[in-house]
C-alpha cells in the first residue's frame, strides 16, 4: 500500500471507529433509560461530554467574542436540544429508525442549498424512505410520538448545520467545546428535575461517564483528525452508512430487530444521503458532523 493511499485509509477507518463508536454508546445509554430515564441520560451524556472536551482543548486559550459567543450559544442550545429529543425518541422507537428520521435534517438543508435537477431523485428517495417508516394511512408500525421527537431531533440538526457554519470560523475544539457547555445548560437542569439523586449513585455516574466518552468525546475526536485529510465527499459518504450502522449495533446489542419494509426505508434514506454527496457541488459545505 502506497503511503497515499495509507494517508486516505486511515482517516477512513477512523470515520468508520466514529460512526460504530457513536452507536455502541448511544446503545449502551438506551440500558439506562429504565433506572435514569431518557432525560437523565441524555443530561449525563451531555453534561460529562462538555467536561471531557473543555479539560481537553482548554477553549480559554483562544479569544471569544460577543459575536462569536453568540453563534457558539446558539450552536450549542440547538445541539443540545437535538440530544434530548433524539433521547426521548429512542424512548419509544428503534435506533436505527430514530437515526434514519434524523438524517431528514441535513438531507433538507443540503437540498434546500441546491437546485439541479439530479437532487430531486434523491429528495424522492428519501421521502420514499421517511414515507415507509413514518405511521402514514393509519400504519402505526413505530410509536407515533417517538417518531414526532426524532423529527424534532432533525430540524433542530438541520438549525445545528446552520449556526454551526456561522461559527466555522472558530477553531473546532473551541466551538464544540464551548457549544456542549451551552448545551448542558439546557439537557442538565432538565435530566436533574426528571432524575433527581439517582444521578449522583457512583455507578449510574460511572456509566455516564462512560456514555460520554464513547458516544461524544472518542467520535468528535476522530471525526476532526478525519475531515482534515479526507476529502468532504468521501467523509459524507461514510457518514451517510450511519442509519444502516445503528440499526445492525442496535440488533446486535439491544435485541431491536426490523422488519424488511424498514430496512429497505433505512436503505432507500442512506441513498438518498450517499447520493446527496456525491453530486453535491465540490467545496460547497461539508457534510454534518456526527451528533445523534
Amino acid at each position: 500500500m502506497t503511503p497515499r493511499q495509507t494517508s486516505l485509509w486511515l482517516p477512513a477507518l477512523a470515520v468508520l471507529g466514529s460512526v460504530t463508536s457513536l452507536c455502541i454508546g448511544t446503545s449502551f445509554a438506551k440500558r439506562l433509560f429504565p433506572l435514569i430515564g431518557a432525560e437523565g441520560t441524555s443530561a449525563l451524556r451531555v453534561g460529562f461530554s462538555a467536561i471531557v472536551l473543555v479539560l481537553f482543548w482548554r477553549p480559554w486559550r483562544w479569544p471569544l467574542s460577543r459575536r462569536d459567543a453568540g453563534f457558539v450559544i446558539r450552536y450549542g442550545l440547538t445541539l443540545g436540544v437535538m440530544n434530548l429529543l433524539f433521547y426521548l425518541a429512542l424512548r419509544t422507537i428503534p435506533f436505527g429508525i430514530a437515526v434514519a428520521i434524523e438524517f431528514s435534517g441535513p438531507l433538507a438543508v443540503a437540498m434546500l442549498a441546491s437546485r439541479r435537477a439530479i437532487d430531486f431523485v434523491w429528495l424522492a428517495f428519501a421521502v420514499i424512505g421517511l414515507g415507509m417508516l413514518l405511521p402514514l394511512a393509519g400504519q402505526h408500525t413505530v410509536d407515533p410520538t417517538g417518531v414526532v421527537l426524532a423529527l424534532g431531533a432533525a430540524v433542530c440538526w438541520a438549525l445545528y448545520i446552520v449556526f454551526g457554519k456561522q461559527a466555522g470560523h472558530l477553531h473546532a475544539g473551541h466551538s464544540v467545546s464551548l457549544g456542549l457547555v451551552a448545551a448542558s445548560l439546557v439537557v442538565v437542569p432538565y435530566g436533574i428535575a426528571h432524575a433527581g439523586s439517582t444521578l449522583l449513585h457512583p455507578a449510574i455516574l460511572l456509566a455516564g461517564l462512560g456514555v460520554a466518552i464513547v458516544s461524544s468525546a472518542i467520535p468528535m475526536s476522530l471525526e476532526m483528525m478525519a475531515l482534515k485529510r479526507l476529502p468532504s465527499e468521501t467523509f459524507g459518504i461514510m457518514v451517510s452508512l450511519e442509519p444502516a450502522v445503528a440499526s445492525l449495533w442496535a440488533m446486535l446489542l439491544l435485541g431491536e430487530l426490523l422488519t424488511v419494509s424498514q430496512w429497505s426505508a433505512i436503505g432507500f434514506i442512506v441513498v438518498a444521503s450517499i447520493g446527496s454527496t456525491v453530486t453535491a457541488k465540490r467545496g460547497v459545505a461539508s457534510s454534518p458532523e456526527i451528533v445523534g
